[in-house]
């Protein structure tokens, strides 16, 4: 492994993703606070979250497991971006980004999943 996860770039993508969830989620509406925007904000955190934690656990077993949680919001984020999507939520733009980050950070875990 390299020096800190935050050479990872997938961990940098992730990052990346949660910034461009937040200022997605910053235009939905107001009533969707502890909704949707809330679910959507704590997944996309929660995907940089555990590539930073899995690594810094220091068996391959355990950052497998944690890359593996990340995958796991990672498409909680995919199918939450598109059910905002179908309600109209959010700058087409932004959520195209966000979209495809996700799918960019989706290809890099199971690649490095499979590494492992």
């Amino acid at each position: 492994m390299g020096q800190s996860y935050r050479d990872l770039i997938v961990w940098q993508r992730a990052v990346q993703l949660s910034v461009a969830i937040y200022r997605l989620t910053s235009a939905f509406p107001k009533e969707e606070i502890y909704g949707i925007t809330s679910q959507l904000r704590r997944a996309g955190v929660s995907v940089a979250s555990n590539i930073a934690e899995g690594y810094g656990r220091g068996s391959t077993g355990e950052y497998k497991q944690f890359l593996g949680m990340a995958r796991g919001s990672n498409m909680e984020v995919q199918t939450q971006l598109e059910i905002s999507k179908e309600l109209g939520f959010g700058d087409r733009e932004t959520l195209n980004r966000s979209e495809g980050f996700s799918h960019e950070i989706g290809k890099m875990l199971v690649a490095i999943i499979n590494k492992l």
